[in-house]
Parts: structure tokens; sequence; C-alpha cells
């Protein structure tokens, strides 16, 4: 079906996915930004984050002269005098990369937050779909990728730095004084070519990142003549036609609970009827219901001699995770058979009888 998606998406679906938190947005471009932007904060703040700590170092040095700062009251004014200092060094830094995210996020993907995205998916918990993921088309371009951004972040920190060496070995002997601000110049001035590297990489990325997306929302021209269908018909049409469709499917699933072969029971609230042909691979649920269609499907299976069984924990289960007309999942085989050995055996004793 694939290769039938040749439409693009309507508005209709960008918004669904939209509220799924289903966006183009590359973490690449992210993180490059932050990187950028902690560079500068620190070529811009450096100097004033050195001399804080330089003053906080003298302070705490001259705290320590007295033998009086041991007792309870003075080490919790070096603790507040040492605090103090790191977090005025700190807080521009801090808050630059903060608005440096925020303001990347919201440059891609606009400002509109989405509760549903932020509620847990239980199912990326599943280690067979982790499993799968690994080994999926995307995830091998990602490795593709990260190898290439290494590379290239490298190639580019090679080149800046080569030139370097020999100013960084004259470094040797030098000043305290005069070393750190020297050095720290160097890093930064390699930080930064190392950035603007990562940045033309991320806007690569951020592209891809959009056709990926843009490819995976089209749609086949069914699905949007369906859509328009829907648009144009006013809401209490559609709620109609959902009504009857909704009203027709019960009809059929009722229809199917006399070829069943078994109605497992909660033994009141749920009601799940299974039908086993030998040409299908496994077992059919052909009828589930909860409450009153629960009990209507106790009576169909009653009124057609279809064994009703009471098995709370396969009822519960039966109906949580398979829909009508699907076959039960794998892990349920051995107690679906079970149930299904005791019913024939029943059966048999039943028509033996007779």
């Amino acid at each position: 079906m694939a290769e039938n998606k040749t439409e693009k998406a309507t508005p209709k679906k960008r918004g669904e996915a939209r509220k799924k938190g289903q966006v183009a947005r590359s973490m690449d471009a992210n993180g490059a930004v932050v990187m950028l932007a902690s560079v500068l904060a620190l070529s811009a703040f450096g100097p004033k984050m050195y001399q804080s700590m330089a003053e906080a170092t003298v302070q705490v040095l001259g705290l320590i002269e007295d033998p009086s700062v041991v007792d309870r009251k003075g080490v919790g004014q070096l603790f507040v005098e040492v605090g103090r200092h790191c977090f005025a060094a700190a807080a521009p830094f801090v808050l630059v990369c903060a608005l440096a995210g925020a303001a990347a996020n919201v440059v891609q993907v606009g400002f509109k937050p989405s509760a549903k995205a932020l509620a847990p998916d239980f199912k990326k918990l599943n280690p067979l779909t982790g499993f799968k993921n690994m080994f999926s088309p995307n995830a091998a371009v990602e490795g593709v990728k990260s190898t290439l951004k290494v590379a290239v972040v490298a190639g580019i920190v090679a080149i800046a730095l080569f030139p370097k060496l020999d100013e960084m070995a004259a470094l040797v002997g030098m000043e305290p004084q005069a070393f750190l601000p020297t050095l720290c110049t160097l890093v930064l001035q390699i930080g930064q070519r190392a950035a603007l590297a990562y940045l033309a990489i991320a806007a690569a990325d951020f592209f891809y990142q959009r056709h990926r997306f843009e490819k995976n929302l089209k749609m086949d021209k069914e699905e949007v003549k369906q859509e328009h269908k829907q648009t144009e018909l006013p809401m209490e049409i559609r709620m109609a036609q959902r009504r009857r469709a909704m009203e027709l499917a019960r009809a059929r699933m009722m229809d199917a609970v006399p070829t069943a072969d078994v109605v497992v029971t909660n033994p009141t609230h749920y009601s799940v009827a299974l039908r086993y042909d030998s040409d299908s691979p496994a077992p059919v649920v052909v009828a589930k219901g909860m409450d009153h269609l629960a009990l209507r499907i106790r009576r169909a299976a009653a009124d057609h001699g279809v064994m009703v069984v009471p098995d709370p924990p396969l009822a519960r289960a039966l109906y949580a995770s398979v829909d009508v007309g699907r076959q039960i999942p794998e892990e349920m085989f051995a107690a679906v058979a079970q149930l299904l050995a005791y019913v024939y055996k029943v059966a048999g004793a039943q028509r033996a009888a007779a």
C-alpha cells in the first residue's frame, strides 16, 4: 500500500499528527544550536565566570584560615559563599543554553504543546518492537548519519587544531595567570568551528527529517476521497452514519455467535465468542461484548447450543487484546487450546449419551 500513497497530507491529517506529537524535527538541530550558544556564552561570560570563581576561591581560603569555621555556623557560611559565587557564574550560561534549546524547538515546529504527546505509551516498551526498530532502514540511515556527523566534526576540529599545536606547545612554562585565559581562548576558537560545522550538518538533517515526515504523512487517493466526504457532511449526519455503522457491525457480530465453538465469560461483565476451523492457524474472536452486550451474546449462545464457559482471566485478556474478526495472539494459544479441548470433550460425551 505504501507505493499507492502519492497524495499530500490534508490539513486534517496534519492536525491529527500534530496532536499526537508527530512533527518534522531534527534533534541534531537542537544539539547544534545549544552547542553554538554554549560556546558563544562561554566566550561572552567566560571572563566574568573566571573572575567570580577566583573570588570564591580567595574567600574560601580566607574563611578556612580561621579555626572557628569548623563549627556549624562557619561551615554554613562557607557553603553559602561558594554557592552564591557558583550560581552567579553559571546562571547566564545556563539561561542562554536553555533559551537556545527552546528557540530551536519553536523555530522548527512552532509553539503548540501537545498533552497527548506527553502521555506515556507503553507500546514503546515492547522489546520486540524495539528490536525491530534497531534493524529497520531508518536505524541504518541514522547510524550512517551519526558516523558521518562524528567524522565531519572530528575533521573540522583536526583542521583547526593542527595549526595551533606550536602555539599550544608554547604554553608550557607560562605563568598560571596567563596560562588559563590563553588555553581557554584556544579551546573556544576550536569549539566555535566545531559548533558551526555541527550546525551545517544539523541544517541538512532538518531538511531530511522534513522530507521523511512528509513522505510518511502521504495518503492514497481513497483516503483523501473519504476524508473529503466526511468533512463535507454536517456533524449530525456524520454521527448518524457512525451510529448506523456501529449497529450494522454489532448485528453482524451477533449473527456470528451461533457459529462459535465456545463463549468464554467473566462470567457477568465480559463475553467473548471463539471459533476454530481446521483451515485456520488459530482460533478467531467472532464476537465480544461487555455488560448488556455480554448478556445478549450469552443468550444467543444458549439459544443455539453454543457452550458457555466461565474463565474470568481469559475472558478479560481476550476482550482487552483481540478485536472481533482477529486471531488470538500466540501467548494465548495454550489457554484457549485447553478450553477448546474441554469443550470438545463435553460435546463428545453429550453425543455419546444421546
